[in-house]
């Protein structure tokens, strides 16, 4: 059967009264029912900014293995709690301001020296983090611990707490005098494109959201996977905690969902989205990716901003790969910029 004619996606532009938006006006009014509903059903409500956030200059010097960059460390911390984590900067040489671009997978080390030369020469700073500081990935440690105990009463998975720490790496980016802040960028990889996918959604600060692989949960669809894509059941079994409670009521009856992934992707515009998926990685779904996608796409349209929203694929498996920091890169230089890509942004390797 087709995706065309098995996928019924639930309508983005409807209304929970049933009515439907026809404006870009009245689309304001329901993306405020779209946010409700991701934290509502899928990801829990990310906690809110902190009254106070404190910034502790560590340590700087210049980074002979890439051409002399400044490389510094800055801690952020958050009285009246035990939260607090590193963020990395490299900048390139020069006086700035410099577009950024932000990753909180340091946990993984996917920006390699390789990355971190190709981004410095194309004339980006670039932010790195460790999310895991803010919420462990694991559910043996309980929610005593990390973000969950800095609010307590808050119910959220750690996608949602991932997230958060992005928002508050802008928040710091935002007071660096050599940042362009009109130009921030994030990117993040399977796990990491969950997240940053989430926290693209979720704070308009954010000029450019790009999410790699994500799959089930991020940029993949529910209720349409080709063989060998990851599933609802598939992913709450060993992760759970990364959502909502709640989200299993939804296990084997993804039809039943209020919402698909498009939802997520639609809250990003008229900001600019990227992505980056591999063909072969049949577990992230990149069919089910380009359908919500294509769903989404219709907000972009209604926005008038259809060159926003962007998807690239390449051959080969999941990973994070110098050519996917590249791709983004060059869309980044479009939306930034106005360079005319060299890539379709906007391809259908499938037969639907």
């Amino acid at each position: 059967m087709s995706p065309k004619n098995s996928l019924n996606l639930p309508d983005v532009f409807q209304f929970n009264n049933g009515t439907s938006v026809t404006t870009p006006a009245e689309w304001q009014l329901r993306r405020k029912e779209v946010l409700e509903t991701i934290q509502q059903v899928e990801y829990g409500y990310i906690p809110p900014k902190p009254a106070e956030m404190q910034v502790e200059f560590l340590y700087w010097h210049p980074a002979k293995q890439f051409n002399g960059a400044r490389h510094e460390w800055n801690r952020l911390s958050f009285p009246g709690s035990a939260v607090s984590f590193v963020v990395e900067l490299f900048l390139p040489k020069g006086d700035g301001p410099f577009p950024v671009i932000v990753n909180g997978d340091k946990c993984w080390c996917y920006a390699t020296p390789e990355v971190i030369s190709t981004v410095l020469e194309r004339g980006y700073a670039l932010a790195l983090f460790n999310r895991l500081e803010i919420a462990p990935d694991n559910d043996k440690c309980g929610r005593e611990i990390g973000l969950y105990k800095m609010y307590p009463k808050m119910d959220f998975g750690a996608l949602a707490a991932w997230a958060w720490s992005y928002h508050r790496a802008i928040d710091f980016l935002k007071t660096h005098s050599t940042i362009d802040t009109a130009k921030i960028a994030i990117t993040g990889h399977s796990r990491g494109g969950k997240t940053v996918l989430l926290a693209g959604a979720t704070d308009e600060r954010i000029a450019l959201t790009n999410s790699n692989n994500s799959g089930c949960g991020g940029a993949g669809c529910f209720r349409w996977f080709a063989k060998g894509a990851e599933r609802l059941a598939d992913i709450l079994g060993p992760v759970p905690y990364w959502f909502r409670p709640g989200l299993s009521d939804y296990t084997d009856r993804e039809q039943d969902l209020p919402l698909d992934q498009h939802f997520v992707k639609a809250l990003i515009a008229p900001r600019a989205y990227l992505g980056t998926e591999a063909l072969g990685d049949l577990w992230a779904n990149p069919e089910g990716t380009w359908l919500t996608h294509q769903a989404a796409g219709a907000v972009f349209e209604l926005l008038g901003k259809t060159s926003k929203n962007g998807i690239y694929f390449r051959e080969g498996g999941h990973a994070h790969k110098l050519i996917d920091w590249q791709t983004l890169l060059d869309f980044a230089d479009w939306q930034f910029f106005g360079k005319l890509p060299q890539l379709d942004y906007s391809p259908n390797p499938f037969d639907f």
